[in-house]
């Protein structure tokens, strides 16, 4: 579409949405508005937004990425200009992990995929003046078992199982300590034998480094008081920088 024509489609949209709050005094209709023009400013920002032809060629080196490249490097890159222009939440996703097989060869290439714009995208944020407000947060959605149960009995390359019950998440950035682990698996990585962390715990730590308590950030239902932590949840103190 041309910036025209959608800049005059929505100014007829918002006549019509003026027309009828002043009909009705309905202040949804208002919000509805005010989200139309955010919507267009983000699609009108996007062209600029996407274009890395004007990052400089050490930025581009630094990241891995390449202009035009649909990669793991030029998200990461993009996510840097998008903090830049305030998004407030920014999610990278990265698939092909499943190594159930071809551990040996499929994760080291997933790694140098994944580590060298990640540990970029922090230096950046960092030189920027940018890290200090913006909470990064890396994790999966399960752990790797030390083994493979090969259920069918043939022989296969070696991989890694599903595995729920011990995997890291490591975060950086706003109101984070650097440079401590916490928490600790046995020697074969299969189950938690120091300082382990649930679930819960982590939701209220980033809730907290968001600025909000997670025993009060409630909402009722059915005549009870509910929270995103449930009845759970301790902030892991040694990993703020305020601990």
């Amino acid at each position: 579409f041309r910036t025209e024509d959608r800049r005059r489609e929505l100014d007829t949209l918002q006549s019509l949405n003026r027309e009828q709050n002043r009909e009705t005094g309905d202040p949804e209709v208002l919000t509805r508005m005010a989200q139309y023009e955010m919507a267009y400013r983000m699609q009108m920002s996007v062209p600029e937004l996407m274009n890395l032809e004007g990052e400089t060629a050490k930025t581009l080196a630094d990241y891995g990425a390449k202009p035009g490249d649909a990669s793991f490097a030029n998200n990461c890159l993009l996510a840097r200009r998008l903090v830049e222009r305030g998004v407030r939440m920014i999610e990278l996703y990265d698939a092909d992990w499943d190594h159930h097989n071809g551990l040996q060869s499929r994760l080291p290439a997933k790694c140098r995929d994944i580590d060298r714009p990640i540990a970029a995208l922090i230096r950046d944020l960092g030189q920027r003046g940018l890290l200090e407000e913006t909470l990064i947060i890396w994790g999966s959605e399960f752990g790797r078992t030390p083994l493979s149960q090969n259920p069918d009995g043939k022989e296969a390359a070696p991989g890694r199982d599903h595995h729920k019950d011990a995997f890291t998440v490591w975060l950086a950035g706003a109101g984070v300590r650097s440079g401590i682990s916490i928490g600790q698996t046995d020697d074969f990585g299969m189950d938690i034998i120091d300082s382990p962390v649930h679930v819960h715990d982590l939701n209220a730590t980033v809730l907290h480094l968001l600025g909000l308590h997670h025993e009060r950030l409630t909402w009722k239902y059915q005549g009870r008081e509910f929270r995103l932590t449930d009845v759970h949840g301790s902030l892991i103190r040694p990993l703020l920088s305020d601990g």
